[in-house]
């Protein structure tokens, strides 16, 4: 396992958010998007001109993806919609599958064949009654349940492999994936990680599994979340490369620029405790370093 030094981490010119997530590098407008749930926003950051700029709604926005006839695909606790960048208007795709009052859309992409699936967050976190949907042609799917925490969607080079993570359970699972249909085989466990004790003390945790990435080599990058790392599992679930970060909470990584070797990670300061804000100051701050091997680019809605 090899690992890489804080010191090769830089923060983008751009203000926290309460707690970052679903980093986006947009194939066409070559720039970065990301949310701030509790903050209620959507960020774009142009890393050729350091522009930033937010756009603020009446609710959370959990995640995004582009959509190929343009515009964004944005998943928030009042359901799936159409947003235009350009003139801030929204359109209804979907309603919530649910009851928005426990639950809400969480970490969402598109996979190979343009169909957009999306985790669900059961907010009392007991009993997991959380679940991940598959949106397409109008349609919207419930496709895996028993589930608290739906997080860590990702596809395989070969789109033959589905991966997701439950980050309550502390575990990724994968599933043998159609990509001309859209189904997905029985869940299997890929990785798990131990869980954490009530009473353990966060410099012995190793974190739990957020949203991800995979790379063109079929390596999955998985943030985990209050262990203060990013890690790169192999096909096989084995960790190859960690990489220690200088915040407790990363909450999602992604791969962006001209040539997909930046990785671009998402933060959290969320009720995070004043000592450990005061020490970690990039807290809530979008992360990137350089990595040798490239990401795979985000697929497009439709």
């Amino acid at each position: 396992m090899t690992t890489a030094s804080e010191k090769d981490i830089v923060a983008l010119d751009a203000p926290p958010s309460l707690l970052g997530e679903s980093p986006l590098w947009h194939p066409t407008e070559q720039v970065l998007y990301w949310c701030d749930i509790p903050g209620r926003a959507l960020n774009r950051f142009d890393p050729a001109t350091s522009n930033h700029t937010r756009w603020d709604f009446s609710t959370e926005l959990a995640s995004i993806a582009p959509m190929r006839d343009g515009g964004l695909l944005l998943a928030m606790r009042d359901g799936l919609w159409r947003f235009d960048t350009g003139s801030g208007q929204r359109s209804s795709l979907a309603a919530p599958p649910d009851d928005t009052r426990l639950e809400r859309f969480n970490d969402g992409k598109c996979d190979p064949r343009g169909r957009f699936w999306v985790g669900t967050i059961y907010e009392p976190r007991d009993p997991p009654l959380a679940a991940f949907y598959r949106y397409a042609a109008g349609q919207l799917d419930r496709m895996v349940g028993d589930i608290t925490v739906g997080n860590g969607l990702a596809w395989s080079p070969d789109a033959r492999t589905m991966y997701c993570s439950d980050t309550k359970a502390h575990t990724i699972y994968a599933f043998d994936f159609d990509a001309a249909t859209g189904h997905i085989g029985p869940r299997r466990a890929f990785a798990r990680f131990p869980i954490k004790q009530a009473d353990q003390d966060l410099s012995t945790y190793g974190g739990r599994p957020d949203g991800a990435a995979v790379d063109v080599q079929g390596g999955y990058w998985s943030a985990l979340f209050e262990g203060q790392r990013l890690v790169r599992l192999s096909p096989a679930g084995e960790i190859t490369r960690e990489i220690r970060l200088p915040v407790r909470c990363a909450t999602m990584p992604c791969f962006g620029g001209s040539d997909l070797k930046t990785l671009y990670i998402t933060t959290s300061r969320e009720n995070r405790p004043a000592a450990e804000l005061e020490e970690q100051t990039l807290a809530g701050r979008v992360l990137s370093l350089r990595v040798d091997v490239a990401g795979l680019p985000a697929n497009c809605f439709g």
